[in-house]
């Protein structure tokens, strides 16, 4: 980016105060001058139109009074100079890892479970571009819904797409956080970051959610848990003879191992009752996790009197050119 015009030695630009007298000499001086022709009557001369070159003559003057205006201010070296921004961002590698479970269908957070954490989620990938993110879904398995990438429309638009039943139903918490796992550990980003989002109690899956925790300790990876699901009971839609019915379910949440899951990895368990909780959880962690940017300011001068120099120059050799052909006189 370009910026101001700025002068190494701006002291010179009063030098050009000096033009000022130079144009009052010049004017009092020229407005005397009169040519002289010895006649008996020089009524003759006066209304006759002057010649141009009458006029012309002061061009004179004013290419020498704009050579010396350009050359002082080439002394006064003016320098423009660009200046910039490099940018390096290191950004934080996370994988979300949803319960997609049956019980997810669960209506305390509204419209269910599962959507509300689809649209927070959305939220929280929109507000990080520069994050490559993943998705992988479990509940009675696992497996990699979108793996690490930029790509968030691609991410969006494959997490909009998710539903309950794409899968055995279950909650294979370990067999979760183990899919989240293998996608972060050849990570080469400054965090790498697990989201693990359920609402229920490890009871598939042939990992065991400790030893998934501790393979992500040896990683570096840090694991915030989420359980999500109101305090007692919430109203879970059941399939009746006479349709869809909304029966109070008990809520289980394994809280105390998803405490120890986070607690095992510098990470931290939170607990989302609502909809309005859910999106908190989803900031704190937006805040707590955040990518390291690496600003470079320069600004570099360069010199720009050597074309007022030039200008200067050309200005005094047309000048000597003109007085010595079309416009020479003979006194000076």
């Amino acid at each position: 980016m370009m910026d101001r015009i700025v002068f190494a030695n701006p002291d010179y630009l009063y030098l050009l105060l000096l033009v000022i007298p130079l144009i009052v000499w010049y004017y009092f001086r020229h407005s005397k001058q009169q040519a002289f022709l010895q006649t008996s009557d020089a009524s003759m001369f006066v209304h006759r139109p002057k010649n141009w070159k009458v006029y012309l003559r002061h061009s004179l003057f004013v290419l020498r009074t704009l050579a010396i205006a350009a050359l002082i201010v080439a002394i006064a070296r003016p320098q423009s100079s660009s200046s910039g921004q490099q940018i390096t961002i290191e950004g934080i590698d996370i994988v979300l890892s949803l319960d997609v479970s049956g019980s997810m269908l669960a209506r305390d957070l509204k419209p269910d479970r599962l959507e509300a954490s689809k649209n927070v989620a959305a939220d929280f990938i929109k507000s990080r571009p520069t994050d490559r993110i993943g998705l992988v879904i479990f509940s009675g398995e696992s497996f990699t819904q979108v793996p690490l990438t930029t790509d968030h429309a691609i991410l969006l638009n494959m997490l909009d797409g998710i539903k309950s039943g794409m899968i055995d139903d279950g909650t294979a918490l370990g067999d979760g956080l183990a899919t989240a796992v293998s996608r972060l550990k050849d990570s080469k980003a400054i965090s790498k970051v697990a989201i693990l989002l359920t609402d229920g109690v490890n009871n598939a899956g042939a990992v065991d959610p400790v030893t998934a925790a501790e393979i992500a300790k040896v990683f570096g990876i840090r694991v915030y848990t989420i359980g999500v699901g109101t305090y007692g009971t919430a109203p879970y839609p059941v399939q009746t003879p006479f349709g869809i019915q909304l029966r109070d379910m008990k809520v289980e949440i394994d809280e105390a191992l998803l405490q120890d899951i986070a607690q095992r990895t510098d990470g931290r368990y939170f607990r989302a009752t609502s909809n309005e909780k859910l999106s908190e959880i989803y900031q704190e962690i937006d805040k707590l996790e955040r990518s390291k940017i690496d600003v470079t300011e320069f600004k570099r001068k360069h010199e720009e009197y050597l074309p007022l120099a030039f200008f200067a120059l050309g200005l005094l050799l047309f000048e000597f050119i003109l007085r010595n052909t079309y416009l020479r006189s003979i006194t000076q």
